[in-house]
């Protein structure tokens, strides 16, 4: 069993090493030829299934294992987080799977340059510091000196057996798709929304009964709301955009596009959000919505699957390293079920 890869995009691994950490302390992490899959299972609240393609984050990547190269790991998220940040302003990241002590382990080994007077050589390789980082650093003429650290994350090395009965979540097609406003400004508002409510909410009254009503319709329209017995308030965005299917996925093309749920609502509702028709609406926890929030630290586009009373399934959409459009994409894909879950539905969209 082989891995070993150099991180190419050091900040937006850390990123979302911080976003799944809200959500988790430990994260599913299954490593293939084709991709890098990342996913958290709590047993109530937010699920996770992150889909990224190698090059989002890695320049050179090897994987090897009996079980047709994949390997599965369960890791801690906070301490691989914690090496990632202490990566960021590296001139060099290699991760790779070892053992120590007979344990597993991932062993982030990172490089930086910096300015010194000093021309001699300084091997300090065999002394942990107090974070438990095996340094070794090196001095080079013209006054640079490049220090090497290594951080280890332990890690288990999850059997095909034990994730055989893990997979996606199913639920069925979408009522509403819509591309939601910044993620931040959303989290800043329902954050807000949450707090009056508690502190508007009666005695007995916990965190956990403060539910958010997140709507949405097929004419560019969200809203976000929540009500209490002392008090009602509601924030409403339009002018959004509801991204049109692709014939080319869609079961049955462009029969199955007129015969989709979504077109059905379209065909409902206003663009002034004032009807009350050809809403879809789920209810959610208000703090684990704002821990999901945090992933617009990611930035990209984010478009919302509601399935009416039943599931809130977001995509998060990252753009390319060098600005370019969207035209090459990383899906990571950020689900909520507040009620029990008979199958999974993609969306297909023609960006």
């Amino acid at each position: 069993m082989r891995f070993k890869a150099s991180i190419q995009n050091i900040t937006t691994f850390t990123k979302l090493t911080a976003s799944l950490n809200s959500l988790g302390p430990l994260a599913w992490v299954k490593l293939s030829d084709e991709q890098v899959c990342f996913t958290i299972i709590p047993e109530q609240g937010t699920q996770v299934w992150a889909v990224l393609s190698i090059d989002t984050i890695f320049e050179t990547y090897t994987v090897q294992s009996a079980a047709n190269n994949v390997i599965n790991l369960e890791v801690p998220l906070t301490s691989l987080n914690r090496a990632l940040k202490s990566a960021l302003n590296a001139t060099s990241a290699q991760i790779r799977l070892t053992k120590k002590d007979n344990l597993p382990l991932l062993a982030l080994t990172i490089a930086t340059t910096s300015s010194s007077n000093s021309y001699a050589a300084f091997p300090t390789t065999g002394a942990n510091n107090e974070d438990g980082l095996n340094t070794l650093d090196a001095s080079f003429g013209g006054g640079s000196r490049e220090t090497i650290v290594t951080q280890e994350v332990p890690v288990r090395v999850l059997g095909p057996d034990t994730v055989a009965g893990l997979h996606e979540p199913q639920c069925r097609e979408p009522d509403v798709h819509i591309i939601l406003p910044p993620l931040m400004q959303l989290k800043s508002i329902s954050d807000r929304f949450t707090k009056l409510a508690l502190l508007g909410a009666r005695s007995g009254t916990t965190a956990s009964r403060t539910r958010l009503e997140v709507a949405a319709n097929m004419h560019g329209c969200l809203r976000m709301s929540i009500k209490t017995d002392a008090m009602s308030i509601s924030s409403v965005w339009t002018d959004l955009n509801n991204p049109e299917l692709d014939p080319g996925q869609v079961a049955g093309g462009d029969i199955g596009i007129a015969e989709h749920p979504s077109t059905r609502m379209k065909q409902l509702g206003s663009a002034d959000g004032r009807s009350e028709e050809g809403w879809a609406t789920v209810r959610i926890d208000g703090r684990d919505w704002g821990k999901v929030m945090s992933v617009g630290r990611l930035g990209g586009r984010v478009i919302a699957c509601f399935c009416h009373e039943h599931a809130l399934i977001l995509y998060v959409y990252l753009p390319n390293d060098n600005g370019d459009d969207e035209s090459v994409l990383t899906r990571l894909a950020w689900r909520f079920f507040h009620l029990p879950i008979s199958s999974y539905y993609d969306l297909h969209t023609n960006f």
